[in-house]
């Protein structure tokens, strides 16, 4: 497989954490996608064919995947304040699943699947565009996402106390749009933040985790194994491990 990442700039850094290309060889291949903390647009190329556009839901358990062989996928990985600001809608009906788009989708169809720098140009460009002409955004919001993306191991207290938002209606907000609480929320990203030390081979739990017996627990809670067995990867079978070591 061959995989890279490009990574936007400016204000659109407040809805995407990056845009990025999938390639299989010649033979088909099966992943487990594991909780990050993030929604993925993706776009399916058959032999240079569009074949699929769709949106994903955040993943709170681990989910297995087939990909053929000759594929190429392009996506783009939403942070979860592009929900309200960029797709107008609540994602909570998908959580855990994905909802089939358009191949006209935002042009997609228009693009070749040789034509990924094409497709992160002209996409960052209709994105800055539409957000432009955006209400004025709720400062809570941007302030809570970018703390909780950026410092993984606070709590809901604290999260709450930083935006002036109470848990009880941060809570409220997680449920409606997303189908989740945000105590689930912060675990995923602390779990996502520990999978590139993983993929690097230290199964040991860093300042967000108690102790070995909590870290473990944690990580088997949202992968499906333990430590040990993700730093393994075998037959590249957790794709964001695989991904992680490719950056």
């Amino acid at each position: 497989m061959k995989y890279r990442e490009i990574k936007p700039n400016g204000f659109l850094m407040n809805f995407i954490d990056s845009f990025w290309e999938y390639e299989t060889s010649e033979t088909d291949i099966e992943h487990t996608i594991i909780p990050d903390g993030y929604f993925d647009l993706i776009a399916e190329f058959d032999k240079k064919t569009l074949k699929l556009v769709k949106l994903t839901g955040v993943w709170t358990k681990p989910i297995n995947v087939h990909i053929p062989k000759s594929t190429k996928i392009f996506g783009i990985r939403f942070k979860l304040l592009a929900t309200e600001y960029l797709f107008h809608q609540t994602i909570k009906s998908i959580l855990n699943t994905a909802e089939i788009l358009p191949l006209n989708f935002w042009n997609i169809d228009t693009y070749q699947s040789d034509g990924f720098e094409k497709f992160v140009a002209d996409i960052s460009k209709h994105l800055e565009n539409s957000t432009k002409h955006l209400k004025e955004i709720d400062n809570r919001k941007l302030k809570l996402f970018e703390l909780v993306y950026g410092t993984q191991n606070l709590t809901v207290e604290k999260l709450s106390e930083n935006v002036c938002w109470s848990s009880r209606q941060i809570n409220r907000y997680f449920n409606q749009q997303f189908g989740f609480s945000l105590k689930t929320f912060l675990n995923i990203v602390r779990c996502n933040a520990s999978y590139s030390s993983i993929s690097e081979g230290e199964i040991f739990p860093n300042e967000y985790y108690f102790d070995q017996a909590h870290f473990i627990k944690e990580i088997k809670k949202h992968t499906g194994t333990t430590p040990g067995e993700l730093s393994k990867n075998k037959n590249v079978r957790f794709l964001q491990l695989a991904t992680k070591s490719e950056k």
